[in-house]
């Protein structure tokens, strides 16, 4: 039994007629009869009353009409679904990420792909670097967001996209005594105790902070590493040391701490999209599309504090 015998049946069943179905699958009526006693044959059963003015369909033919109907429903949907799946509007996309760009341009990545494909499910995956790299290798993602460091520039296998030249500051406890000055340079904080992102999790960002302050001459002198930036900015305004973030940490409104920019130019992290070579996957090719469309706002860095911010004292 072919799909065809099926649209065959229908059309006669429709028609109440031989010759009518005919005409309206474009054949001639002999062919069409056989093939319909063909598929009665198969079936073992009488489709069609024969003998009836219009011809009508016996309780087995009603039965079979039903489900051929939903069959060849059925078969639509799958071939609606398999193109759409094609063309990238159905589906899904697995996004690896580290906790430290979430609030940076991250939001807005997902909200503009969302609205235009919102029948495209994202699947979002928290991990720190060493495993996201992991994961996007084992294929259980499709694309990844970290901060730039030496296992991708060694990758041989894998694309990248940078994304942003995002400036770090300085996130200083509020009644610092480096706080009283506009900009902070790197020869400023050679003798103060650190609070670093853990280098486990945020490789990229830890690896840009240490090679910084080796330029300047220094090793920093880490007293304590945590995990969230949230955390981190918690043991700052806690006077435990201070620390080198991103810029996008201005987003995240903290009372105790105070940021301010460093002088020297190549003070800067790059937040890097990463997927493997040859991934054809229409899907991540329209996610990529999106994510260069995307214009990549940079906070201004002032002297303000963030309770400042919070409580909009400062014009």
């Amino acid at each position: 039994m072919e799909l065809r015998h099926l649209r065959y049946f229908i059309a006669v069943a429709d028609e109440q007629s031989f010759s009518r179905a005919a005409e309206r699958l474009h054949m001639a009526q002999p062919p069409l009869s056989h093939q319909i006693k063909d598929l009665e044959k198969e079936l073992g059963v009488q489709l069609f009353d024969r003998k009836s003015h219009p011809i009508q369909l016996t309780p087995a033919g009603q039965a079979f009409l039903e489900e051929s109907r939903a069959t060849l429903a059925q078969l639509e949907q799958a071939v609606t679904k398999t193109q759409r799946i094609h063309q990238g509007e159905l589906g899904y996309l697995t996004v690896g990420f580290t906790s430290s760009i979430a609030n940076g341009v991250f939001p807005e990545m997902l909200r503009t792909f969302r609205q235009r494909y919102p029948e495209v499910k994202l699947i979002l995956q928290e991990e720190h670097s060493a495993s996201l790299i992991q994961r996007l290798r084992d294929r259980q993602t499709d694309i990844i967001f970290l901060y730039l460091y030496h296992e991708i520039y060694e990758a041989h296998d894998l694309e990248t996209m940078s994304l942003t030249q995002e400036p770090l500051v300085a996130v200083l406890p509020k009644n610092h005594p480096l706080a009283a000055k506009s900009q902070i340079s790197l020869a400023d904080v050679k003798d103060e105790e650190f609070v670093m992102p853990l280098h486990q999790v945020v490789a990229g960002l830890s690896e840009q902070i240490y090679h910084l302050c080796s330029q300047a001459g220094f090793v920093p002198n880490v007293v304590q590493t945590a995990v969230f930036m949230v955390t981190i900015l918690g043991l700052v305004a806690g006077e435990t040391g201070i620390s080198i973030l991103p810029s996008h940490v201005l987003n995240i409104q903290r009372e105790g701490v105070v940021y301010r920019p460093i002088q020297e130019p190549t003070a800067t992290t790059h937040l890097t999209a990463v997927w493997r070579q040859n991934d054809s996957s229409t899907i991540l090719q329209q996610f990529l599309e999106i994510i260069k469309s995307l214009s990549i706002y940079q906070p201004e860095i002032s002297m303000i504090s963030a309770s400042e911010l919070e409580v909009g004292c400062v014009s």
